[in-house]
């Protein structure tokens, strides 16, 4: 691995790239990095930094907030076009021209702001060709402003070099991006290629590659591919999540979705547009027993999810309380996780507890504690024919009493809005009836997920 440093020099020593740097927020500690290595006068045409919000205005056009991502490609596509302005006609010929920003909030002098920014570089690969573009966010987790500004720098750097030297190998790009670092200091959740240089890249992948390579705990996507960040996209929403493997899409899966929003709403109508719902994808559920991902597989759930107008969480909290954190982070509004019946008596199993202090009381705790409430999928026993709803379960004995008081606070309530006509579906039946082309699975989807399944030959389907 090179050093920061090491990266900065080989970058100025490229005679070929050559470009400017604009940065908003926790200094320009990006540029010091090129300025200090030595040889910058061959790489930086230009460094700026509006940091006055009405200067930052004048340059760059209002934005709905200084640190977003719409100030980040205000900023890009100004100092890009500027360059070809200025230098293409003396220099085009023989210079790939670049424009790298950031706008950034590091920790303030009371220490009470979200610590985050938005990073970019619009990159051409050679000269004269068209631009290709990478766009980051990061969360700064260090406790000192100087640190997070030490760990914004390093990072930069990365982003710069992995453009220049990286942008065939994104895989290689995307783990380059904590070189020098570590999770500890700075987490990326959101990663954006496209242009000439990625033409082939699916963003989606690289949205798993996050999660898989311990850049960030979780990734979001939206139904057309669109690579979200969590902060803006759930800001101020109410959130509905349901965890599954969807592999593939069922009948069961949108019922659970659209029966629990109902019920979700119903408790607050004045907020029902303020909804968003997810379907969530663990990383264990898409982890085989050797531990390898699929990605055919991967592509597979997400292109169904699609089709159903989905938007997409990959995570790597296996533990439904470690969810709940993570989406209060983001939002202060409700929060609601859909689970079928036989789920819910599963969490009531004391081993999913064990790493806590507090064993399933804290874990508990922690569930429940930021505004969350479970909805509740009815269960059919297809040998008995009984149908499970959370009066009826088989709670362990020893947890009774705690499940008698959830349910009396009211933060599990049972999906009334069910059909029943859907119990019969589970998602492993209707693969295995996929992979061996057993009539009747088309029933069992939504027609636009078995059309997709067919045209496209997904998991596996013969034709």
């Amino acid at each position: 691995m090179l050093t920061t440093s090491a990266k900065a020099l080989e970058v100025n020593l490229d005679d070929v790239r050559y470009g400017s740097f604009a940065e908003i927020g926790a200094g320009q500690e990006v540029v010091r990095w090129f300025f200090r290595v030595g040889g910058a006068a061959g790489t930086i045409a230009k460094s700026i930094s509006a940091y006055d919000m009405k200067v930052s205005d004048d340059i760059y056009g209002k934005a709905p907030r200084y640190v977003c991502r719409e100030r980040l490609e205000a900023m890009l596509a100004l100092e890009y076009d500027l360059n070809l302005e200025r230098l293409s006609e003396q220099r085009g010929d023989r210079t790939a021209f670049f424009a790298f920003a950031d706008t950034v909030s590091a920790r303030n002098y009371h220490g009470t702001n979200e610590c985050h920014g938005w990073l970019g570089i619009r990159f051409q690969t050679t000269p004269q060709a068209a631009p290709s573009e990478i766009i980051i966010h990061v969360r700064m987790l260090d406790n000192e402003n100087a640190l997070q500004q030490e760990a914004l720098g390093i990072i930069g750097v990365n982003l710069i070099y992995g453009a220049f030297h990286l942008s065939h190998s994104p895989d290689c790009l995307v783990k380059s991006l904590l070189d020098n670092l570590s999770t500890d200091r700075i987490e990326v959740d959101m990663v954006e290629l496209k242009g000439d240089a990625f033409i082939h890249v699916d963003n989606r992948v690289i949205s798993l590659r996050l999660v898989q390579l311990g850049l960030s705990d979780a990734a979001m996507f939206s139904a057309d591919g669109k690579v979200l960040q969590p902060s803006e996209h759930l800001r101020k929403k109410n959130v509905l999540v349901e965890r599954g493997r969807f592999r593939p899409v069922t009948h069961v899966n949108i019922d659970m979705l659209n029966a629990a929003r109902k019920r979700f709403e119903a408790e607050d109508q004045e907020a029902a547009g303020e909804t968003i719902s997810i379907m969530e994808i663990t990383m264990h559920n898409l982890t085989s027993k050797d531990d390898q991902i699929d990605l055919e597989d991967f592509i597979s759930r997400a292109d169904v999810l699609r089709e159903t107008g989905q938007t997409v969480m990959i995570s790597d909290y296996p533990e439904y309380h470690r969810l709940a954190t993570y989406l209060s982070r983001y939002t202060d509004r409700r929060i609601g996780l859909i689970m079928g019946a036989h789920s819910l008596v599963e969490l009531f199993n004391q081993k999913y507890y064990a790493a806590l202090n507090g064993g399933i009381l804290e874990g508990f705790g922690r569930l429940f504690k930021n505004n969350v409430k479970l909805y509740i999928y009815p269960y059919k026993d297809a040998e008995t024919d009984t149908l499970y709803k959370i009066d009826n379960l088989n709670v362990s004995i020893k947890q009774k009493h705690l499940f008698d008081y959830l349910k009396q606070c009211g933060v599990i309530e049972q999906i009334e809005a069910s059909n029943e006509d859907y119990l019969h579906i589970f998602s492993p039946d209707v693969l295995n009836m996929i992979m061996t082309n057993q009539s009747g699975w088309e029933a069992l989807v939504p027609d636009i997920v078995a059309e997709k399944i067919k045209a496209q030959k997904l998991f596996g389907y013969p034709g």
